[in-house]
């Protein structure tokens, strides 16, 4: 399964190269339209190859969409929390019931009935 795994990763990393060769040419990038850049005192566009912004734009919509779920799923995952506790803690009860009942007993015996 290890092989398969590494083989998977290769073909994606292969893939990823074979993108970037092919997309070597410089882009763009603005950061305001072409209009208002007088009223910006700092440098609003950069060239960067054209794969940079594929890949980058790739792994802001991961990261954002990460995230939302992450948001999504709170309420849930603190639900689970609540339950694990509430687990624990009736865990801990029986626990404490069953040794009060073998309570005087034989130990030998306690432990076999925990056992069942």
């Amino acid at each position: 399964m290890t092989y398969i795994r590494y083989a998977f990763w290769a073909i994606v990393a292969i893939c990823l190269i074979f993108i970037g060769m092919a997309n070597l040419e410089p882009t763009t990038l603005s950061l305001v339209p072409a209009g208002l850049e007088r009223f910006v005192p700092f440098p609003t566009s950069i060239q960067v190859p054209l794969f940079v912004v594929i890949f980058a734009g790739v792994a802001i919509g991961l990261l954002v969409g990460f995230l939302w779920e992450w948001v999504r799923e709170h309420r849930i995952r603190s639900e689970a929390r609540a339950r694990k506790r509430e687990a624990d803690a009736l865990r801990r009860e029986v626990d404490r019931l069953t040794a009060q009942k073998h309570e005087g007993k034989d130990e030998v015996l306690a432990i076999l009935d925990k056992a069942s």
